[in-house]
């Protein structure tokens, strides 16, 4: 056992409406939603789901990345108090200044845009990201910045006319000053990383947090915390608390971790480091792949992107995760790494089995490699689910064709939701290799893919719709192209404002 109380900082500092707040050994699974809450009495950010989906706790939190300050809106609720170490938290309190209120929360009063007032606040911070222009919004959409936001009296129409009205009006003295933000968090510069044990009075449980600054580190740990939690976004593993009421015992975050931050490119492959958010890595994919741009719009909402991670969503190894179908679909290949060396291991052999992934206990997922695409490639994502923005997929669909002269000379088809793990479908993908690019032509792989997988039903869909599903999502890919006009892309979107660079 690593004893680290000689070299690492135990204390959680933040700066919370421009002022710092340090908080000794704070339970490291409370969330920073409950601590504004029941702590610092900031009850403007409201609970309405505990699980991101909602929106109404949603506050701004500024992160210092290779020299300048990003602002992003985030849910509150699914944030463990201590990844904000380090960070800048603005809520709804802070907006206004005396009497004078914020172009914000000015829009939404002339607009009419509040009614019981229960999701204002998350709605205005998500607008006040938007202002600022911090926020990487896809394609820079009002509606897609507000996906993540629930308004339960039905009142969108006044808050999209907020969004609209909100940038003509005056915002003197009332913009973010970053140079005193930058001083700001100076003043929370550590000379040890963030490690504390914390004593469970009511279990008489013991848990730890560790925050480690470096690749080496963060493996030094794992092998000696082998069962340790790792977290990125957490947002799936604020769940497990919220929900699940799970005791989570020893918790590693990856945030400060610059190695699994960055997204590197050769003239061959794209590396995406595993610890880079969705919103981040966007850019780089969509370049390579404009189909990923509505693709992964569609990826829980802008908060959840905002925090969320490629690596996480594989790490999870869930059989409905929107990212591994895709990137299976690719040819994508993980770089696994433990204090003992790294290995690589292609993305469709790391799923074993339903909650079963190729990955030692000592091991985490480093960094995701992507395939270049190649001029005769065609590419198609799908996704079916109940709620078009900010929910889970009942079937995934990803193809990945290599086409000349009209012909099918081979295929890559991987699917989400038909089986326990994210899986190629083996006997349609030979049904297409030589097949001529038409509906005609796919005929046989329609078929074929009714005995690639035998799909369960749940409460998102059944099984016979499964495979109904996936058979038109293959068709619905064939009715977009055209063989006289091979490579294209299969959606026509706009630019997206992400800084395709290290993340």
């Amino acid at each position: 056992m690593v004893d680290q109380s000689d070299t690492s900082d135990d204390r959680v500092r933040f700066v919370l409406n421009g002022e710092v707040r340090s908080i000794a050994r704070p339970d490291p699974t409370s969330s920073l939603l409950s601590w504004l809450r029941y702590d610092a009495r900031l009850t403007g950010t409201k609970e309405g789901c505990a699980e991101g989906d909602c929106g109404a706790c949603t506050v701004v939190v500024g992160e210092r990345r290779r020299g300048k300050i990003r602002y992003r809106a985030l849910n509150a609720c699914t944030l463990f108090l201590p990844m904000v170490d380090g960070r800048e938290v603005i809520t709804v309190e802070a907006l206004s200044t005396g009497e004078r209120l914020h172009p914000v929360q000015q829009a939404m009063v002339t607009c009419h845009g509040s009614q019981c007032g229960f999701c204002t606040p998350g709605f205005v911070m998500s607008l006040f990201a938007r202002y600022e222009g911090k926020d990487d919004c896809m394609s820079g959409d009002l509606n897609d910045c507000l996906a993540g936001n629930l308004c339960r009296c039905t009142g969108y129409g006044p808050i999209q006319q907020a969004g609209d009205m909100m940038t003509s009006l005056p915002a003197e003295g009332l913009k973010i000053d970053e140079e005193a933000a930058h001083r700001r968090l100076d003043s929370l510069a550590r000379t040890s990383p963030l490690a504390y044990r914390y004593d469970e009075p009511a279990t008489a449980t013991t848990k730890h947090f560790f925050a480690p600054k470096s690749l080496a580190a963060l493996l030094s740990l794992k092998a000696t915390y082998p069962n340790a939690t790792l977290v990125a976004g957490a947002t799936d593993v604020a769940l497990w608390v919220n929900k699940d009421f799970r005791v989570l015992i020893e918790i590693i975050s990856v945030n400060d971790v610059e190695e699994l931050r960055s997204v590197t490119e050769d003239d061959t492959v794209l590396t995406i480091g595993a610890g880079v958010r969705y919103t981040d890595a966007l850019g780089p994919l969509v370049a390579l792949y404009p189909a990923f741009g509505r693709f992964l719009s569609r990826l829980g909402a802008t908060q959840v992107r905002n925090s969320g991670t490629i690596g996480g969503n594989i790490a999870n190894g869930s059989p409905i995760g929107d990212s591994p179908p895709a990137l299976i679909a690719l040819g994508a290949t993980l770089v696994l790494a433990s204090s003992s060396g790294e290995r690589r291991l292609p993305l469709e052999e790391f799923f074993l089995d339903y909650g079963k992934q190729d990955l030692r206990p000592d091991e985490i997922v480093k960094a995701i490699i992507v395939p270049k695409r190649s001029p005769d490639q065609l590419v198609a994502f799908r996704k079916i689910s109940k709620r078009f923005d900010q929910d889970i997929s009942a079937v995934c669909g990803a193809f990945s064709l290599h086409v000349s002269e009209g012909i099918i000379r081979s295929a890559r088809v991987a699917f989400g939701g038909m089986a326990a793990t994210p899986r190629r479908a083996h006997g349609c993908e030979a049904a297409l290799a030589g097949a001529r690019l038409s509906m005609e032509g796919i005929a046989p792989a329609l078929r074929a893919l009714t005995k690639d997988f035998t799909p369960l039903s749940d409460l998102r869909a059944t099984a016979a719709y499964r495979q109904a599903a996936a058979q038109a999502l293959l068709a619905a890919m064939m009715r977009e192209v055209d063989a006289s006009t091979a490579p294209i892309d299969l959606y026509d979107i706009p630019p997206i404002a992400v800084e395709a660079t290290n993340a």
